[in-house]
């Protein structure tokens, strides 16, 4: 007679089969997309981003034109370098260095005209500045040199009657720096340095002594700026005994640079001497 097998049957203590861990399908960990390889931030579209903002907001400031140049000029190299590396796949936010870019490029047109505006009123104020010096004083101050209608050489004194005396030097090359305004590329970038001395007896206003120039061609020389200081115009009173230098920096063509002619004055009271010769 054949036994019957025992079977087990289902052990009652056991949890649900939906609870048991062998039962349950394997968990599914969520894909990882790994990053572009070499893909980093922007950091040069963020540069650009915030120079070209800075600059745009000093381009409106005036006499800032210079600085807002620089920053202008910065923007706009920022800008095209992340925005390429942006379409190479080695940095994000490339909108972000396109805008920049934009910027930079907004910032140097607003900074060449806040050079126009600034030329523009200093002229303005040179002129108003002779005309009220000619009210309060007479008659201008004329030259005691013997032949002071003729024009001097460069590094030639021009000697007034009530002491004053000014002088141009001679030009010397400039190297304008990389973001100059004024200067032409091809020109010759020409400084000259003017000296006022007050031998006289009263205080004389110079901020009006501010150079014309014209080139061989009979054309006006564009002034010059840059961060260096490359034109640094007169300012403030002269007192008697005192002297004061400064420089202003031309760009001229190279047909032009044969012969310079400068006209200047030391102030509003006293008449316009001419220096004439080479740039270089």
């Amino acid at each position: 007679m054949t036994m019957p097998e025992n079977t087990p049957g289902p052990d009652p203590w056991a949890p649900p089969a939906e609870d048991r861990p062998h039962d349950r399908p394997p968990f599914a960990y969520p894909a990882m997309v790994p990053p572009a390889p070499g893909q980093t931030g922007n950091g040069l579209g963020v540069a650009a981003l915030t120079t070209g903002i800075i600059g745009t907001v000093l381009g409106f400031i005036p006499f800032l034109f210079w600085l807002s140049g620089i920053l202008g000029v910065l923007a706009l190299i920022f800008g095209l370098v992340g925005h390429s590396r942006a379409r190479k796949g080695l940095a994000t936010h490339k909108g972000m260095a396109l805008a920049g870019a934009v910027l930079g490029g907004l910032t140097m047109v607003l900074a060449v005209v806040g050079l126009f505006l600034t030329v523009l009123f200093v002229k303005n104020a040179v002129d108003d500045a002779r005309a009220k010096n000619r009210e309060r004083h007479g008659p201008t101050a004329a030259p005691s040199d013997p032949g002071a209608d003729r024009p001097l050489r460069f590094g030639r004194p021009r000697r007034y009657e009530d002491g004053v005396t000014i002088t141009v030097g001679k030009p010397e090359p400039y190297r304008p720096d990389s973001v100059a305004v004024g200067h032409e590329k091809g020109d010759l970038a020409v400084r000259l340095k003017v000296t006022i001395v007050n031998g006289g007896k009263k205080p004389i206003d110079i901020t009006s002594a501010l150079p014309s120039v014209r080139d061989a061609d009979g054309a006006p020389a564009g002034n010059i700026f840059d961060g260096n200081g490359a034109t640094k115009p007169f300012s403030g009173t002269l007192l008697p005994g005192k002297r004061a230098v400064s420089q202003f920096s031309y760009s001229v063509s190279p047909g032009g640079a044969k012969e310079l002619q400068l006209e200047v004055s030391p102030d509003g009271r006293h008449e316009d001497a001419i220096w004439t010769g080479p740039a270089r």
